[in-house]
């Protein structure tokens, strides 16, 4: 019996986060994990959050905090 072989994905997880927030616009947190969740079904909220600090880092996205632990992220052009 074959064991299930798990694919490679072709784009990389911050891609889709910025394909999604293009197409999308400005999305709170939990909005923009369960939409990439979708994609990538195996991704944590620890990896989340640390691919939402690299982004902001590097200048691509915006994070401000609405409410007692709601944030909204916004793509940056």
């Amino acid at each position: 019996m074959p064991l299930p072989t798990k694919t490679w994905k072709t784009r990389p997880t911050y891609y889709v986060l910025l394909e999604i927030l293009k197409k999308k616009g400005d999305m709170s947190e939990n909005d923009l994990f369960n939409a990439l969740q979708g994609e990538f079904e195996d991704i944590g909220y620890k990896d989340f959050v640390g691919l939402l600090l690299n982004l902001e880092v590097a200048g691509k996205i915006r994070t401000t905090s609405l409410a007692r632990g709601k944030k909204r992220i916004e793509l940056i052009q």
